[in-house]
């Protein structure tokens, strides 16, 4: 799966991204991402189940994997996750880094008042794992 460098975001997904990662705070929030190679169709919130949730995040494992099912037996494509740094950068940290997977898929990080876009890859440019993906908000 290749991104292209460009995907497009809903004005109202974005909102809803920035209104969930507000209400975890000071925890990280989670979720789901689906649609196809140019643009996010939906969310999906999940729990985040990590251990440390002001500092990491871990999408529910049952979530997930009823997602990938759903995937292979003909249902919306899964194309990524988001996830929250309540007191961090708007970029994937290097604990991101080393739990993606090099599977090109989207990685939507949220900050502040930020998002910004990543495919998980081998060899990317930021932490040896992540290339930016521009977000173009539509309407």
């Amino acid at each position: 799966m290749l991104w292209p460098m460009q995907v497009m975001l809903s004005s109202a997904l974005h909102a809803q991204m920035l209104a969930l990662a507000e209400a975890a705070h000071p925890h990280e929030c989670c979720g789901l991402l689906f649609g196809d190679d140019g643009a996010i169709r939906r969310m999906q919130p999940v729990a985040n189940v990590s251990d440390t949730p002001d500092r990491s995040f871990e999408i529910d494992p049952a979530t997930l994997i009823a997602a990938e099912r759903a995937m292979r037996q003909g249902g919306e494509r899964l194309i990524g996750h988001y996830h929250s740094h309540p007191n961090g950068r708007a970029e994937p940290s290097p604990c991101d880094a080393a739990s993606a997977a090099a599977d090109g898929r989207l990685w939507l990080v949220i900050a502040g008042r930020a998002i910004t876009g990543w495919r998980a890859q081998s060899a990317g440019a930021l932490l040896g794992r992540f290339d930016p993906v521009d977000l173009v908000l539509a309407d």
